[in-house]
């Protein structure tokens, strides 16, 4: 499974899946068709999957006009985003699996940036290799998705369900937010060395117009102060009093950041 990275929109990031030997391809969370398009001309390949992460317009707005060229594409989506995912035929739970050539991946249930939100945790095919987490607006390289159906307390379940993954996981998340991200990351974490380290290589790479996606869990687990509600120096900042106040008001600064 090769994955290319399409931008679309302002800052939004289209996965493409291709799988050279089937001449198949997925996508995941089509915000338009037209880079989509002439990627599978190029590439000789037929859409057989959409495989969508929420409702949010700028990940599902390309799905009818994918389905006019590929009509039998199936259209994944969350069990309670029925009615709301344009084409959907596939309603996924938590511990659900789907699959695309050789790969099967795991269904995650992680509420919170919308009630019905989901994510896609592919395996390493083998033991040396990354793992692939398709996680829409969930987990953003250096933050979260805004909570704008959930709660902070499903936001830090749903996030601990990814925290858990191994570190040798890409974090495929859906928009190019990385920077602004580490420059408030910067204002309640400002002693963490990896964070500095970090921030700084991402301001080189911002300027010379390159993409920070994907990202790796084991990076996001050091760095985003969204994994790490639970340490010490994140309740100091947030003078709170537990975890999901700690998150609460780390979600609250950045909102106004």
């Amino acid at each position: 499974m090769h994955v290319q990275r399409l931008p679309a929109l302002s800052d939004n990031y289209i996965f493409l899946l291709h799988d050279p030997t089937r001449s198949i391809a997925a996508v995941v969370d089509p915000a338009e068709a037209a880079p989509v398009l002439p990627c599978l001309d190029q590439l000789g390949a037929s859409l057989v999957a959409i495989f969508n992460t929420h409702h949010h317009r700028d990940h599902v707005g390309g799905n009818s006009e994918l389905l006019q060229r590929f009509p039998n594409a199936i259209v994944y989506g969350g069990a309670d985003d029925r009615g709301r995912i344009p084409g959907q035929s596939v309603f996924l739970q938590d511990g659900d699996h789907v699959t695309f050539g050789d790969r099967r991946a795991e269904v995650l249930f992680v509420p919170g940036h919308t009630r019905a939100h989901i994510a896609y945790y592919f395996p390493p095919a083998n033991p040396d290799q990354m793992g692939d987490l398709f996680c829409g607006d969930t987990l953003f390289s250096g933050g979260c998705g805004r909570l704008f159906e959930g709660t902070p307390a499903q936001m830090v379940q749903s996030l601990s369900k990814i925290r858990a993954l191994p570190d040798t996981t890409y974090v495929w998340c859906a928009h190019e937010y990385t920077l602004k991200n580490l420059q408030f990351a910067l204002t309640v974490d400002r002693a963490n060395s990896d964070l500095q380290q970090r921030f700084s290589q991402v301001q080189v790479a911002r300027s010379r117009a390159e993409s920070t996606v994907p990202s790796n869990l084991g990076i996001e687990k050091r760095t985003n102060p969204f994994l790490r509600w639970d340490t010490p120096e994140l309740r100091h900042a947030t003078q709170a009093e537990n975890d999901i106040q700690t998150f609460a008001r780390l979600r609250g600064k950045r909102d106004h950041f």
